[in-house]
């Protein structure tokens, strides 16, 4: 036996998975510079990824929010119980070395029974078996699909916690909509304002014979278009909720939360090197750990070639069918060995399936690294983009609030009409809207940032 396991050992049955050589360098590309390789390489795997949420999402009543539906909601609910289904199935598979113990046969137990003499006697007759039987694992077979059980769970529970980090991402999305929907709506509001009031100044140029009727109705129309952007925004806000609402596991109410003004994020990343992707994206580790189930099933596709070996024993206690001799134990003691030789194809084909399963998981795994990488990447520019439009973007509002003034003081000395006045703080508003945008891609270009590095710490 020792010798055929030192043989079998040559042949890869015991064999544990080992990650696959894997290129990591170039993976994340820089966001300026045009040679796409960081600036300033990483010297070790510290990331923004890392950061627990608490640390990144400030706000108070966002952080009230995320807790809420890290404890309700349904599909990392239902995530946290597929990781206790095989939880309790790798026990079991740890449990199947052990010998198998069964008490009581396909036989009676007991019976009863009358033997026709003179005078007729009755007699009795029981019998108490048990029996344990013992899968001797000398071919690698009970192990390999414990391992794989094993790779499946550590798998799920990186599903869990991808779940996890979609939960937080999600919320905290929808938060920071809500918030920018806010200070559109305001805005808007405020429009809508301006051009009741240009209405009403055109109607009374019109009756005092100064315009002619199609500037009014212009007016009129334009202040129409703003009431409809308030309603779109007002029903955005409550789509929004609703979407929220689901995510932390309650009916569709309003949430409560602060204003745009008010958020504060990171603005200086670290991303950590390429290989540090493999560890902390909850779903490249899954890939990796589904490549290594597969793995095993090849293993234990193997070992289905080589016998089965089984030993046994059983006892009974019997009374002898009521002889004289009151009753005594019967012991025995087997041993089997099955041989496969002819399954109908049935093996060389499972261990072909399984090694194509192990390559199409391989492909997996390795899609999976390069979308890491790419999301990281579009992250990355996407923020820098966004930081430099919201830069721009302040500085065109800045520039436009001054020309309001300029424009007022004009309209004090005779020099312009209201309208003037009117058309600059229109244009100053319609570059705050774009503002509170460009602010809010800003925002989830973080959230994604965060996310695509592995986000979701505790």
């Amino acid at each position: 036996m020792i010798s055929a396991a030192l043989l079998l050992a040559s042949c890869g049955l015991y064999n544990k998975y080992e990650r696959p050589m894997v290129d990591t360098e170039g993976l994340i590309r820089d966001p300026l510079s045009p040679t796409d390789t960081l600036a300033v390489a990483p010297q070790d795997t510290a990331s923004f990824g890392n950061l627990p949420w608490r640390s990144v999402f400030t706000d108070p009543q966002l952080q009230q929010l995320i807790a809420q539906g890290l404890e309700r909601n349904a599909n990392l609910q239902n995530a946290a119980l597929t990781v206790q289904m095989y939880e309790a199935m790798l026990k079991a598979a740890k449990l199947a070395f052990l010998p198998g113990v069964t008490l009581g046969t396909q036989q009676p137990m007991g019976s009863i029974s009358t033997i026709h003499t003179s005078p007729s006697v009755e007699t009795k007759s029981y019998s108490i078996p048990v029996q344990a039987s013992w899968t001797i694992d000398l071919f690698g077979n009970i192990l390999s699909q414990k391992r794989s059980t094993q790779m499946q769970l550590l798998a799920f529970k990186d599903y869990q916690m991808a779940v996890r980090a979609q939960v937080i991402s999600g919320i905290a999305n929808s938060y920071y909509t809500l918030l920018m929907l806010d200070e559109q709506l305001r805005i808007v509001k405020t429009m809508s304002k301006m051009a009741k009031e240009t209405w009403n100044m055109s109607q009374q140029q019109f009756e005092l014979g100064r315009t002619r009727a199609n500037a009014v109705h212009s007016a009129e129309a334009a202040y129409l278009s703003t009431l409809t952007q308030i309603n779109d925004f007002e029903r955005q806000i409550r789509a929004t909720e609703n979407a929220l609402s689901l995510l932390i596991g309650q009916a569709g109410q309003q949430i409560p939360r602060s204003t745009l003004a008010e958020q504060s994020l990171p603005d200086e990343f670290a991303v950590g090197v390429g290989v540090a992707l493999l560890q902390n994206r909850p779903d490249v580790h899954n890939a990796e750990m589904e490549l290594a189930s597969c793995f095993h099933d090849v293993q234990t596709a193997r070992s289905k070639f080589y016998p089965s070996i089984t030993i046994g024993a059983s006892a009974a206690f019997t009374n002898n069918n009521g002889a004289l001799n009151p009753g005594k134990w019967l012991t025995s003691v087997f041993a089997s060995l099955t041989q496969p030789i002819f399954q109908r194809g049935a093996l060389i084909a499972n261990l072909k399936v399984t090694k194509l399963q192990y390559e199409q998981a391989f492909n997996t795994w390795q899609n999976a690294i390069l979308k890491a990488g790419n999301e990281v990447s579009n992250a990355l520019v996407n923020y820098n983009q966004y930081d430099a439009n919201s830069k721009i973007e302040t500085q065109r509002v800045e520039a436009l609030a001054k020309a309001v003034d300029a424009t007022i003081a004009l309209y004090h000395s005779k020099g312009t009409t209201y309208l003037e006045v009117l058309t600059a703080q229109t244009q100053s508003l319609s570059a705050q809207l774009t503002l509170a945008t460009d602010n809010f891609n800003k925002m989830q270009s973080v959230v994604s940032l965060y996310t695509a590095l592995g986000g979701g710490g505790k």
